[in-house]
């Protein structure tokens, strides 16, 4: 795991380019703000306040970034709160105020797709950001999101060991099908999981907690709780909701997955109600969609960071950059997400987690 951490600030060095400057004071970070635009304005688009890691690591990553590339360029931000609408809406404030690139992480990548024309014909490069959206985008940054869900897969059957039998019934709770990454996660655990284990029950949860706890729920009263082997979540925030269904259902000791590696899927590792997570590690790819949102308003050629293609749903080849998440368990937390200053130790074991903490070895 040391190779990883050291890859990832490898990433990080290999994204960057001469500075320009040091941030001044006109850098526009707050949601609320307005600019007037002009040619150094770059707009960022992130899709909900729910995910933890939109606020709290993807903007300040990217702003941070932004800055240190080219210190008189300005960030404009908007969260579409997870209304595809809205988001919509956000795009056109956005070519009102004279943007000349768009970051966006689609909140529906189809629906976004006319928004993104659009932008490009009012001569805005439009950069899609951790999710494929539709349309004739300039660039993509994200992560091998088959093998994010490849990861997600073989962790569970890791988990289970010997339980892992054709006849061992697991649940399956993806994404939101309006996400485009939410099928490749799909597709990659299937690759991992299919002929390995008996895929007894799958429902999308929409990345809802409440959602993927219901579509438990149901789960359960169909198979029986004594039936199930393990269940697949795909990220941390809807296996935050399927742990508390387990817990009452008088399940545990069961494997559970998530993605995205926030705070209380880390938390729930350590306790033992959640068996792994997949950490995308945040900084590298804001700073990779940072770079080339700079390179393409500056004119420059991207293709040395855009080194793949992928395909979006509109059937649009676009330059991609993708990047290597890390499946992450018990074992290795130190040297994945506190290794990475992503949490401190006092971070994750709070009184609540202290007893747990001590014994996988954090304290």
């Amino acid at each position: 795991m040391r190779r990883v951490v050291i890859g990832t600030a490898a990433v990080s060095m290999a994204l960057s380019i001469a500075a320009c400057g040091k941030a001044g004071d006109d850098k526009k970070s707050d949601s609320s703000s307005s600019s007037s635009g002009g040619s150094k304005t770059i707009g960022l688009l992130l899709p909900d306040s729910v995910t933890a890691r939109y606020e709290k690591f993807d903007k300040p990553y990217f702003e941070a970034k932004v800055s240190s590339l080219c210190a008189d360029c300005k960030v404009e931000y908007a969260n579409a709160a997870g209304d595809s609408a809205k988001q919509a809406q956000q795009v056109s404030s956005m070519i009102t105020k004279g943007v000349k690139v768009i970051v966006i992480s689609s909140q529906d990548a189809a629906a976004i797709k006319s928004s993104v024309q659009a932008a490009v014909d009012k001569g805005i490069k439009v950069v899609a950001y951790d999710r494929l959206a539709q349309g004739p985008v300039s660039a993509f940054v994200s992560f091998d999101n088959v093998k994010v869900g490849e990861l997600q897969g073989q962790a569970l059957l890791d988990s289970l060991g010997s339980k892992a039998t054709k006849k061992s019934k697991v649940v399956m709770i993806n994404g939101d099908d309006a996400d485009p990454n939410a099928a490749q996660f799909k597709e990659g655990a299937h690759k991992a999981l299919d002929g390995k284990v008996d895929i007894a029950y799958e429902q999308s949860g929409l990345w809802k907690d409440t959602t993927a706890a219901q579509k438990v729920k149901a789960a359960i009263t169909q198979l029986g709780a004594k039936n199930i082997a393990g269940v697949y979540s795909a990220n941390d925030g809807m296996a935050g909701g399927i742990a508390t269904t387990l817990k009452g259902a008088g399940i545990s000791g069961i494997p559970l997955t998530g993605q995205d590696a926030e705070l209380a899927g880390i938390q729930r590792i350590v306790a033992g109600t959640q068996s792994s997570t997949v950490y995308k590690a945040f900084k590298p790819e804001a700073e990779a969609a940072a770079t080339i949102a700079v390179d393409l308003l500056q004119g420059k050629d991207i293709a040395s960071l855009a080194t793949s293609t992928q395909t979006s749903g509109s059937g649009d080849k676009v330059p991609s950059q993708l990047l290597t998440p890390v499946s992450v368990t018990k074992a290795n937390i130190k040297d994945t997400v506190i290794a990475d200053k992503l949490y401190t130790v006092a971070d994750i074991c709070t009184a609540e987690f202290a007893k747990a903490c001590k014994a996988a070895g954090l304290q």
